[in-house]
């Protein structure tokens, strides 16, 4: 199936019809990003009905353009903005949405992730690279000897829940269950949600919820040191976190924290297996690790669409925006421009152009980059240098999803 066949432009109208749920597209998103760059690099998407942009400084500067935000109805209210009442079914949903760090914005943000930010710099995280090779060496030792495995499953899902889980002081044997709440409860962001996915995601909230609230009443009688403990005791200008928030900022770290991760680790082995590069050469020290993984963020990002609330009227290329409208950004297309990336869809480990954007700017770049960053730096180098000649086994099979760009599985030999 030809590109062409997947989707339309009118680059006059600055119009696209593209079905996000075609195989063809989700499948290699990439091949699409580079025809938009070349004709259309700000479009009006017909079948999500709103404007999209994928040019590298315009998802940029509209990460930090504060006349957008995260949420709108701070400022005005739903009967204001025409918006339906919420959906009855999904109430546990959105009470776990209510204070996520991902949908607010000051003075509440600030405060929130002003109490969670210690946790994440650089300098903290840096203390788990020991405990974080050691789990990925005794993962590696349980498949080593087969000679074959199923990578998501066996070593990518488990590495990044199994951290930020033990990060925040859930106990590391609930990852199985905290990843299958966390499956449904992404399945929301994705396009052609089902009303059998909204059911599921809002059943997973509430067990979700649940168990969180069991953890912290533990916790508040047995305090430890974790990143939990720190949230219920610390105070930001004489106020502690209420329940519902320790809820929320705990649910969307734990997604956070490792739906995103997996998906990488996943791209990044299938796109260096597929660069022909020699895995020794780029990771034999650690200034070429961390291009390596820089240059895989960039080419194949896990995360694609960040959506942004106009909050007052703005103009941004030539587009005129009015209070309450919803706004697109492709992160991972912006990763692709070619007048920031020469040669854009090739996998060039030694790059050094701009930034990668894949996980965001502004007030809300992503909290958990140090970490993510440090788990890709130390499992990759790791997985290939202890299983010398790995090679796929099969094609990998694509996530039939869009908005979270990862595999289904990704089998390997040696």
């Amino acid at each position: 199936m030809t590109i062409s066949s997947v989707f339309s432009i009118d680059p006059v109208a600055r119009r696209v019809a593209l079905n996000g749920r075609d195989p063809a597209f989700y499948s290699n998103p990439n091949a699409v990003y580079a025809a938009l760059h070349a004709e259309c690099p700000t479009f009006y998407w017909e079948q999500q009905k709103r404007w999209y942009f994928i040019g590298y400084d315009h998802v940029n500067g509209l990460l930090r353009d504060r006349r957008f935000g995260r949420q709108i109805l701070h400022i005005a209210s739903r009967e204001e903005l025409g918006q339906p009442a919420p959906l009855p079914h999904l109430k546990n949903f959105d009470l776990a949405e209510q204070h996520s760090l991902l949908e607010l914005e000051p003075p509440e943000h600030t405060r929130l992730r002003t109490l969670v930010n210690r946790a994440f710099v650089s300098r903290h995280v840096e203390k788990m690279k020991p405990e974080l090779a050691e789990l990925a060496n005794r993962l590696i030792d349980s498949f080593e000897k087969d000679g074959e495995v199923e990578l998501l499953s066996a070593f990518a899902d488990v590495i990044p829940v199994t951290m930020i889980a033990r990060m925040i002081g859930i106990p590391e044997e609930m990852g199985p269950q905290l990843l299958a709440w966390s499956h449904a409860y992404v399945r929301m962001y994705m396009f052609g949600r089902t009303r059998e996915d909204e059911l599921a995601a809002d059943q997973a909230s509430k067990e979700f919820a649940d168990y969180v609230k069991t953890v912290i009443r533990e916790r508040r009688a047995n305090p430890r040191d974790d990143l939990l403990t720190h949230m219920i005791t610390t105070e930001h200008k004489g106020q502690y976190l209420t329940e519902d928030e320790l809820v929320s900022t705990t649910i969307v770290l734990l997604n956070a924290g490792h739906e995103a991760t997996v998906h990488q680790i996943g791209n990044s082995v299938r796109v260096i297996l597929e660069s022909g590069y020699a895995p020794a050469e780029l990771f034999k020290d650690e200034m070429t690790t961390e291009r390596t993984v820089e240059e895989s963020l960039r080419i194949c990002a896990p995360v694609h669409i960040f959506e942004r609330w106009c909050l007052e009227p703005a103009e941004v290329d030539g587009v005129s925006f009015q209070r309450g409208d919803k706004v697109a950004l492709i992160l991972a297309a912006a990763n692709l421009d070619p007048t920031k990336f020469s040669d854009p869809l090739t996998f060039k480990p030694d790059r050094n152009e701009a930034p990668n954007l894949s996980f965001g700017a502004g007030i809300h770049f992503c909290i958990g980059a140090p970490l993510a960053r440090l788990e890709l730096n130390v499992v990759l180098p790791l997985l290939f240098e202890r299983l010398p000649g790995l090679r796929l086994t099969n094609t990998p099979e694509v996530k039939d999803v869009y908005q979270f760009h990862g595999l289904d599985r990704l089998e390997l030999s040696w």
